[in-house]
């Protein structure tokens, strides 16, 4: 019996431990986790809840202490996010939480809406403190010496935004509906973006001044550049012919090469008439601000690598292109084709005078048959320039147009003698100069095939002529640019 009532008080002094440690475990799950209160919308202005993390906290999808929160983004991510570089990973804080606890939480989204969620925002109310501070998004600049006649010159690439993007959470496009694009614009704030350090102009459009916003401003406005049109304004230029193009005022020109059919260039007409409209027919006689005609635009061959021709033999070309396939907002295609450039190698074939004044120096080794690129250079001979530079043709094309050829040689006359700059002098102190004398008698030829590109040589003979090389018997033109 006594046995039996030691194991019956075993049993229940074990019972009992276990309801007491199951009671103690279950308060102390109870007390782990924070309650938190009312969700509230931070009232302040908007530009004042700009903040970026600090990397102490993660980010959560409650406030972090109560039960069930998961996290959104880690210590590490809000590290990166804390030192990233980009505006897109500012947070916008909106709301808050206060746990029971007097921990504040603040409800967040960064200005990309990539992560969303509680982040711990320490014990003081309207405070951004622990997980998050104060951000400012932009810096404040000095306004652009020149204030007014800016216009808008690509806004499909850089448009008017109601903040710089990015540095205010959901800053959107401004519409530019009633704009035109002779509308000039008035520079009245300057800012960069302080992460990433690139300029922005606040600009107000000077017919309606309910049109207005933020544009990158490339470089900025410079001073000291005098030439407006070397100016880096990003979205904004200084010239009505850089105006932005849209599809109420414009024609995309599209270069295609006519070999291989790839497009080698674009350029964009925008016209200077007003009330112009999308799929509107362009005037044969309309002209942008520069006063050129869309035909004339598109011959002009403006953004086609200098390897081009507008082929002249199309209809594409031959025809104005308000034929029909030319309206606003459209694409009006040229044709072009590969070109090459021909160029004269002016070469010493014989020297006249024979090595026997013991010239001082020796000119016998100057004269080797070697192009006179080679060694009539600006050091011993003055290379005249030439007058007629029609020299190119389309690759593929037998150089056989009489008049291109004859246009090669067109300069006959400047080419017949090439002045030394070079002075000898013999044992007596007699001082002599070369003068390269072309064989101008001949008329050269091609050889049957020839195609434009390659290299026509042109004989010379060097004869010795007395008195020194000065400036009253040298060619005063050192261009060089057609010497093979």
């Amino acid at each position: 019996m006594q046995s039996s009532l030691k194991k019956s008080l075993y049993l229940g002094l074990a019972a009992l431990s276990f309801v007491s440690v199951a009671a103690v475990s279950t308060n102390a799950s109870a007390k782990s986790y924070a309650k938190a209160g009312a969700y509230t919308t931070l009232k302040a202005a908007a530009t004042d809840r700009n903040v970026e993390a600090t990397g102490t906290n993660a980010l959560y999808t409650k406030p972090g202490t109560v039960k069930g929160a998961k996290i959104v983004a880690s210590k590490k991510v809000m590290g990166e996010l804390a030192t990233s570089k980009k505006s897109a990973n500012y947070f916008r804080a909106y709301g808050q939480k206060v746990t029971n606890r007097g921990s504040v939480y603040y409800r967040v989204v960064t200005m990309d809406g990539k992560y969303r969620g509680y982040v711990y925002g320490g014990k003081t109310e309207g405070t951004f403190a622990a997980g998050v501070k104060s951000a400012k998004t932009t810096t404040d600049q000095t306004k652009p010496t020149q204030t007014t006649g800016y216009y808008l010159k690509n806004t499909a690439k850089n448009t008017l935004w109601t903040a710089p993007k990015y540095t205010q959470y959901k800053a959107k496009k401004v519409s530019l509906y009633n704009a035109s694009a002779s509308d000039t614009f008035t520079v009245d704030q300057a800012a960069t973006k302080t992460r990433e350090g690139s300029l922005y102009y606040h600009v107000t459009d000077d017919n309606d001044n309910s049109i207005s916003g933020w544009i990158y401003a490339g470089k900025g406005y410079d001073a000291t550049i005098t030439d407006n049109s070397k100016q880096d304004l990003g979205g904004l230029s200084l010239s009505q012919s850089d105006q932005a193009a849209t599809v109420n005022n414009s024609v995309t020109v599209n270069y295609v090469d006519s070999a291989t059919k790839k497009s080698v260039g674009t350029a964009t007409w925008i016209t200077s008439a007003k009330n112009t409209k999308q799929n509107d027919q362009v005037g044969a006689t309309t002209t942008n601000a520069a006063g050129t005609t869309l035909d004339n635009f598109a011959k002009a061959k403006a953004n086609v690598p200098a390897n081009y021709q507008v082929d002249t033999s199309s209809t594409a070309v031959t025809t104005p292109a308000v034929a029909g396939d030319s309206l606003y907002g459209g694409t009006y295609t040229v044709p072009v084709t590969q070109t090459a450039t021909s160029k004269l190698t002016l070469k010493v074939q014989t020297v006249t005078d024979p090595d026997t004044l013991s010239l001082d120096p020796a000119p016998a080794a100057d004269f080797k048959g070697a192009a006179i690129g080679d060694i009539l250079n600006k050091t011993n001979a003055v290379i005249p320039a030439l007058s007629n530079d029609d020299l190119t043709g389309a690759t593929s094309a037998v150089m056989n147009d009489t008049t291109a050829f004859t246009s090669l040689f067109a300069d006959k006359g400047t080419l017949a003698t090439i002045q030394g700059t070079k002075t000898y002098t013999d044992s007596a102190k007699n001082t002599y100069h070369y003068e390269y004398d072309a064989d101008t008698n001949a008329t050269p030829t091609l050889n049957a095939g020839t195609k434009f590109g390659q290299t026509y040589t042109v004989a010379y003979t060097a004869k010795l002529v007395a008195g020194p090389a000065t400036a009253s018997n040298t060619n005063s033109n050192t261009n060089t640019d057609y010497l093979g």
